[in-house]
């Protein structure tokens, strides 16, 4: 017994990164103990089979609990010991194996310089063909500097090999370079330059494409960039520049804005980049559950910025931002159904197409819309445009942040940290979607509150506007409750003040339909047109709308577990995930108010004022 409790405690302890899942559990069974430890033994065995090792262990110890608290009680025989130290042996089995598992899959040291060496030539390479030739040679010299270090202590021979290979590839370019140098110049002084003062140096260029949403030839975009002689009347006012002194100071750092020579900023360096202040404050939650700050190449195999753009596997975890990752919702749907780039363009380092790419020498740079222009986010004094890629993780390499289930995918969790760190730490009180959604995109933000009393006539103008413009990727919308009463919570499935993601608009026949998806992911809805409500979903609904209420009840009452199996499969991008369908009578009777940014190029005039 005290060896079971021993093992169990510890678990118990180790295990908390479910505590959602728990907690939920706990909400339905709250009147029965009985009921709960058996709901546990059965979730617990179905994330086993599903290899979700974390959620599968936190379900054997909390059935192995209730089972041993139910012996306590005298309400179950002690026969039932036996299966609960079946459980907590499970438990301990597959933690162990886990965790072996992920030792092994880390790379070597060697192997983690290897590829650094490579982004040290890629950049390198880079650098020589824009004909910057002083900043190329120095990237190729780190570049052999680090394959040589490397490959003298590395016991992998087909590393040393690439490594030796490498440090050739970059010395004979690097000896041309120096060579073309000597010939062409005189001798000179390599004077540094001073430093530019970001703020009054700038002007209004009405050709510079700012945002991802491109407007028309015919449309004029005021955005901001460096002063380039063109005379006095392209120059911001005195009080304008005054603005954006006082409004680029936030949380006593600066965020200066985003010009097209911050494009030039150098990403690879020969050991791990670090971020002065790249350890953001944490949560209450965050603190109590936090192993380490940790780098991708710590507890990934094979991390990217992204491997497929999908709404649906976007996670939020203990940081009160569910408007955030709403917005980062909508975001995603956006660029999967119109093909153009919104979130994903402001993440750099990229490549030629524009596309983010994973950095091992872990240096990125965010560009956000914040207090009226694009501004580039002060994340080290030395260093003001970048972040780094630690980020907090629990005892068994589960993010504390919010991230994507698709595995080794990191877009997610560096777009919230930028975000976080500019409000302050992870320790955020929370936001609205449209203010969230302006920092990310630049579109403008509208709030439409809903109104309980509205007539038919109004609520149809209001739904009928937002179905039109949603169609035509004219805008993003979100959703957000009120506060609630715990009685409305348990009822409906739906979680008070909160942010819901709307994915979808459908009219079909007199029906008004919304699809929304609940950061969470793991809470849904339960009225009218969830997948419990079987009068509603006849078979030409379900046909039209390419889903079956039948497969999302599995889900929840056996498949649960399977959060990360195919992401193509029809089952969990209708079923799973926090999303869901609601009637638009439902949102208006249990919902707030709409938060809907608009493109700005669907705006024939614009005038830009910072005042």
């Amino acid at each position: 017994q005290k060896q079971t409790n021993k093992k169990r405690s510890i678990l118990h302890l180790k295990f908390q990164s479910n505590n959602s899942l728990l907690q939920s559990k706990r909400t339905i069974f709250s009147s029965n103990r009985m009921d709960e430890v058996t709901y546990s033994a059965q979730m617990a065995i179905a994330y086993d089979k599903a290899c979700q090792w974390d959620a599968a262990i936190c379900f054997y110890v909390d059935a192995a609990d209730s089972i041993l608290e139910l012996i306590r009680q005298g309400k179950i025989s002690s026969s039932y010991k036996q299966r609960a130290e079946e459980y907590v042996k499970r438990a301990e089995i597959i933690r162990l194996q886990n965790a072996s598992k992920k030792s092994s899959n880390i790379k070597s040291q060697q192997q983690l310089n290897l590829e650094r060496a490579e982004f040290l030539l890629h950049e390198a390479l880079d650098q020589d063909e824009a004909g910057n030739i002083g900043e190329a040679v120095i990237l190729y010299s780190q570049a052999i500097e680090l394959c040589i270090n490397t490959s003298s202590t590395s016991y992998d021979s087909t590393v040393a090999e690439k490594l030796r290979q490498l440090a050739k590839k970059a010395l004979d370019r690097a000896e041309v370079l120096k060579a073309q140098k000597k010939l062409r110049e005189s001798p000179t002084l390599d004077l540094p330059e001073p430093p530019v003062d970001e703020i009054s140096d700038l002007n209004i260029n009405t050709n510079f494409e700012q945002s991802a949403a491109k407007p028309n030839s015919s449309k004029t975009t005021l955005a901001i960039r460096r002063k380039t002689g063109d005379g006095d009347s392209d120059r911001l006012t005195k009080s304008e520049l005054t603005v954006l002194a006082t409004t680029s100071n936030v949380n006593g750092r600066q965020y200066v804005p985003f010009l097209a020579v911050d494009l030039k900023e150098r990403f690879a360096y020969p050991t791990p980049f670090t971020d002065k202040h790249g350890l953001l404050a944490l949560s209450d939650k965050q603190a109590k559950r936090l192993k380490s700050w940790m780098r991708p190449d710590e507890f990934m195999q094979s991390p990217k910025v992204i491997d497929r753009v999908d709404s649906g596997t976007i996670k939020q975890s203990i940081v009160s931002d569910c408007s955030f990752v709403a917005s980062l919702a909508i975001s995603a749907r956006y660029e999967s159904r119109f093909k153009k780039p919104l979130v994903t363009s402001i993440i750099y380092p990229q490549n030629k197409s524009g596309l983010p790419l994973y950095n091992p020498c872990g240096k990125y740079m965010i560009k956000m819309h914040f207090n009226g222009v694009w501004r580039k986010f002060d994340f080290n004094s030395y260093f003001p445009v970048v972040i780094d890629d630690r980020f907090p993780i629990g005892e068994y390499g589960d993010f504390l942040c919010s991230y994507s289930q698709q595995k080794n995918e990191l877009w997610v969790s560096l777009l919230e940290k930028a975000y976080m760190k500019v409000m302050g730490g992870y320790d955020f009180p929370g936001s609205n979607s449209s203010i969230d959604m302006h920092a990310l995109t630049g579109w403008i933000p509208e709030r439409i509150s809903i109104k309980k009393d509205w007539s038919t006539n109004d609520a149809n103008a209001v739904f009928g506007k937002l179905f039109t413009r949603y169609h035509q990727g004219h805008c993003l919308i979100t959703l957000a409750t009120g506060k609630m009463d715990q009685l409305t919570i348990n009822r409906t499935g739906l979680v008070d003040a909160h942010a819901y993601a709307v994915l979808d608009l459908r009219k079909i026949e007199d029906k008004q339909l919304l699809m929304l998806k609940n950061p969470w992911t793991h809470l849904r809805w339960k009225g009218r047109y969830s997948e419990k409500d079987k009068l509603s979903w006849t078979p030409q609904l379900c046909k039209a709308l390419d889903y079956n209420p039948a497969d999302a009840q599995q889900f929840d009452d056996e498949t649960r577990a399977l959060v990360e199996i195919d992401f193509s499969t029809k089952l969990l991008n209708c079923c799973s995930l926090g999303v869901f369908w609601i009637d638009f009578k439902s949102v208006c009777h249990f919902f707030d108010v709409f938060y809907v940014n608009w493109d700005p190029s669907i705006f024939p005039y614009t005038y830009g004022l910072h005042a």
